[in-house]
């Protein structure tokens, strides 16, 4: 495993990071994500990722149980304030009170004393941005978390924040979590300059677009029983075409570039997103701790100009979903 700065900061996080939507605390049993989490950890990923609202609080429940036997000092551990927790208006959003309420139960859930990265889920535009940065840099004065990030913020919403946090003399946003891969690359345009220039890195959820990337939907055929693309329940994200034939097929053509490679598709996946300098750590979901084994070999991996020109022209003309 190899390690990244965290955008222009000073920690270190390992390039690829284990999360936990859809699977902690709700589609795969604690057993099996303890087993998945210490694999891991053994191989070096020292970057988690949860969030309070994954499985409504049980997901990061199920991470904290899962590291408390790992020293504290020895994984960066990170979660998420945004989505409802309750039917209240106030259990919900960034507001002040939203995000000090949360942090303390995502504290208590985690099994911790301290969040090392608290991310806000998704920009609010109903609170005052100001209300936002100061709750958090409250957070990070009281030690109760280290760093702060956001997710999903667009290029314009990073850079009202920086001159905030400039004018205010904040604690600084360090990270953005976007949707981002290669059938997905809407935040080349500007999240990605903005960032470089404010200094945050990106940690990129939905790598393998949702199981797309990994070349196991094939084209003309029906998707397997248990996989997400057969269960609304998990396929919210596939959508815009990347479950059309013409897509699949083309996913196929750079599964034979893997294989040249000697590389799974899922590998060449993350390799590609890796090769973009402001990204700090990606992040992949497992069910069982072969898919740990298999995506954190992407680490340390470089695909030449060749390859990378090859995949351009494979997937010219596929629309970002996003």
């Amino acid at each position: 495993m190899e390690y990244r700065q965290l955008g222009k900061y000073g920690v270190k996080v390992s390039e690829v990071a284990l999360g936990s939507w859809l699977t902690y605390g709700g589609a795969t049993e604690a057993q099996i994500a303890e087993q998945c989490i210490d694999k891991a950890y053994d191989l070096g990923i020292n970057f988690f990722d949860t969030a309070n609202v994954y499985a409504n609080g049980e997901s990061e429940k199920v991470v904290g149980k899962s590291l408390a036997k790992y020293r504290r000092e020895s994984y960066f551990l990170a979660t998420k304030v945004f989505f409802p927790m309750g039917d209240g208006p106030n259990d919900r959003g960034l507001s002040r009170k939203h995000i000090i309420e949360q942090c303390n139960l995502s504290l208590k859930r985690l099994g911790v004393d301290y969040i090392d990265l608290y991310q806000c889920h998704r920009y609010d535009p109903s609170v005052p941005l100001l209300e936002t940065l100061t709750a958090l840099d409250d957070l990070a004065q009281q030690g109760k978390i280290l760093y702060a990030g956001v997710s999903e913020w667009s290029g314009e919403q990073i850079g009202n924040a920086a001159d905030l946090i400039r004018e205010y003399q904040l604690h600084p946003l360090v990270s953005n979590q976007p949707y981002y891969n290669m059938l997905g690359r809407n935040i080349e345009k500007e999240v990605i300059p903005v960032s470089e220039r404010e200094g945050l890195g990106q940690v990129i959820f939905s790598p393998l677009a949702q199981g797309v990337l990994t070349g196991k939907y094939k084209p003309g055929q029906r998707p397997a029983e248990g996989t997400r693309a057969a269960d609304p329940r998990q396929n919210m994200f596939m959508n815009g075409g990347r479950l059309d034939d013409d897509v699949l097929g083309r996913v196929q053509q750079i599964v034979t570039i893997a294989e040249s490679l000697g590389m799974s598709m899922s590998q060449l996946a993350l390799a590609w997103i890796l090769r973009q300098k402001n990204v700090s750590s990606v992040i992949i979901g497992a069910s069982k701790p072969s898919q740990v084994v298999d995506n954190t070999a992407a680490s340390g991996k470089t695909l030449s100009p060749d390859v990378l020109a090859k995949i351009d022209h494979i997937l010219a003309g596929v629309p970002s979903p996003r």
